[in-house]
This record gives structure tokens, sequence and C-alpha cells, in this order.
């Protein structure tokens, strides 16, 4: 019910009837992690309303081996952190707009537990009635301010790549996560006195040795984030193939200073201290992050940058960054 409950509220208070006609890349970002939560929210309701999944999944167009699992022996509590990669780009889902529930077929305690859940919902729906904003149809449920009480809004800055503080780093040394299968534990100097700790899900893809000492372009401005006990301080830039089987590390010239910030020619501005999660800022910009027919890293077609030269992979061409 919380994710329930914060799900609503961020779409809401997206308004993406506005981003459609004003900002179609933000909008997308937004339907894809509000299909993605209802995902989760299905999987985390299965138990308990087993009938109810199996036709979300259905509207969802989501085969078996695509569901979140409840265990994380593949790291699912990760992927669920990330709810806007569930659903992939293009993905058609089912247009039904609601599911009829037919009780009688359910029996004994399994019936008392949908009821019971079925009245917490109903109380929540209530509830999340008297805060909803309004789509413009209809008045806004908001309590009115005094002229006093009103603070003027700062504009926001607009999203774009060089709001990013992409740097130059050196993998020190990497091992695998002691609590999980999937990532590595990197100590990277990014040229700030003492290495960051970064988690990178790149077991599977990367063999160990050739994480070591490996020069690699890092995401230093977003929020510290605990994966798996361990808490992530930046984020590795990898590439990968349109089916995610196979992942490469973007790398800066071998002659780049660590330290340096990426640049992108076209662009100019200063980096954010640290990037809002709510403002989706990384999730905007990656959508253009890509490799070209040249093996270079770019985004949109300007390559990524250093003093020594462009950034490039080893063979993933027209690849996704992340």
């Amino acid at each position: 019910m919380s994710i329930s409950s914060e799900g609503n509220a961020y779409l809401q208070e997206s308004q993406f009837w506005k981003l459609y006609k004003e900002d179609q890349p933000s909008c997308s970002i937004v339907m894809r992690t509000a299909v993605g939560l209802v995902h989760i929210l299905a999987c985390l309701l299965e138990p308990f309303m087993p009938s109810f999944s199996i036709e979300v999944f259905k509207q969802l167009n989501m085969q078996a081996e695509n569901q979140l699992s409840l265990c994380d022996e593949k790291g699912e509590i990760d992927r669920a952190r990330r709810p806007w990669e569930i659903i992939p780009p293009g993905h058609k889902i089912g247009c039904r707009h609601h599911y009829s529930r037919n009780w009688n077929k359910f029996a004994g305690s399994q019936a008392d537990r949908v009821v019971r859940a079925e009245a917490e919902a109903a109380k929540v729906a209530e509830q999340l009635k008297k805060t909803k904003v309004s789509d413009g149809g209809g008045k806004k449920q908001r309590p009115t301010k005094s002229t006093a009480e009103v603070k003027p809004k700062t504009a926001e800055p607009e999203i774009s790549i060089t709001r990013l503080d992409i740097r130059v780093g050196k993998i020190i040394k990497a091992q695998k996560h002691s609590d999980a299968d999937s990532p590595y534990v990197e100590e990277i100097d990014v040229g700030e006195g003492q290495p960051r700790t970064v988690v990178s899900g790149l077991v599977k893809y990367i063999p160990l040795e050739e994480m070591q000492e490996r020069m690699v372009c890092v995401l230093c401005n977003l929020k510290p984030a605990a994966m798996r006990g361990i808490k992530s301080h930046a984020m590795v830039l990898a590439a990968s193939n349109a089916d995610h089987t196979k992942v490469e590390l973007v790398e800066p010239p071998k002659s780049a200073t660590i330290r340096e910030r990426v640049t992108f020619p076209e662009y100019q501005g200063e980096a954010d201290d640290v990037l809002n999660p709510k403002k989706k800022v990384w999730e905007t910009v990656q959508v253009d992050l890509h490799t070209n027919t040249e093996l270079v890293a770019c985004y949109k077609d300007v390559p990524l940058t250093t003093s020594a030269g462009v950034c490039t992979v080893s063979s993933i061409q027209r690849g996704s960054i992340r």
C-alpha cells in the first residue's frame, strides 16, 4: 500500500499530461516508471491475490521469466530500485482498464485474506482521493495559502548532459561481493585523495582479472545508495547490446588524467553537486547515451571527450550506455 501511495503521488506530481505536450522524453520516463511500479505491485500481491496478479501480468504482456522474484538470488532488489528499466522501451501492453473480481472462486482462509486486502486497499484509495491532484479537468484539491505563505519558485535547470559529473577514474582493486553473486565491489581512484567504493553488477559479463587496474568513466554525483549492505558512491559507465547479453566498460584513453571531467563539446554547464533522484536527471539523459558504429561513446551524436581524446568501448556498436 505504501508503494501504491508513493507511485500515485509520483504520477500525479509529474503532471504527465503536460509533459506529453511539452517534454515527451520526460513523459516517457514517467510512464515507464509508473508501469514498472504496477509490475512490482503485482509481484508483491501475487501470494495473496494470485488471480489478480495474473490478470495484471497479462495486461502488461510480461512473460513469467521476466517477472520479479521475491527472493534476491539474481539481484532482484537492485532491479526493483530502477522501475523505469523493468518494462523495455517499445514494449506493448494491453488496453483493458479494469479487472472484474469474482470472489466466489476463492475459498476458506484465502477468501478471508483477499477480502481483508481489498478492504485495506479501499481505505487507501479513499485517502488518495482526498489528496489527488486533478489532471486539469476539475478543481485541484489543495488547501489554499495566503499570499505571504506562497514562496517564489526557483527555475528548475534544464535537464542536460552537463548536469552529470562524469570523471576519468581508475579501478585500484575489484573483488566479488561477499553476499551476492552478481556485483563487484571496486575501489576507484577519481582524484579525491581517498578512492570511492562502487558496486557494479558486472560479474557475469566481465572477468574479475579484467576489472583490475582499469581506466573507466565514473558518474560521481549520484546519491550514494546501499547495495546488499555496501554503500556505493558512484557508478561505472558500461555499454550493452540490444538483448543485454554482452556488456563492456566505457574506457577513456589511457593517457587521460584521473579526475578530469568528461566533456561534451557542444554542451557547456556545471554539474549538479548531487543529482536529485526525484528529478530523474540521469534517467532522462541516459536514453540518449549510446555507442556509435565506430565504437565511440556518445551523447546523441556528441562524443564523450577527455583531454587525451574520446571514450570508447571494445566491440559493441549501437549499444546503450548506463
